[in-house]
């Protein structure tokens, strides 16, 4: 995992992205890890939740999101 400053990602967003793409990419403020960057791809496949027999599935929206 990469790990950026704010200030670093701030600066250089094109190089975060292109970096996220390929690894999820760390970014901390004062030293501690505030927000984990990462591809479309990868969000997708963390946000699959499995069945009882197995089977993938989108994990349900919270209330929040589905407004």
């Amino acid at each position: 995992m990469k790990i950026m400053s704010a200030r670093e990602a701030k600066n250089g967003f094109g190089l975060m992205i292109d970096s996220a793409r390929a690894e999820p990419v760390l970014i901390e403020k004062h030293g501690r890890g505030v927000v984990v960057v990462v591809s479309v791809e990868e969000y997708e496949r963390l946000s699959l939740t499995r069945t009882s027999e197995g089977k993938a599935v989108k994990a349900p929206k919270k209330n929040s999101e589905r407004n």
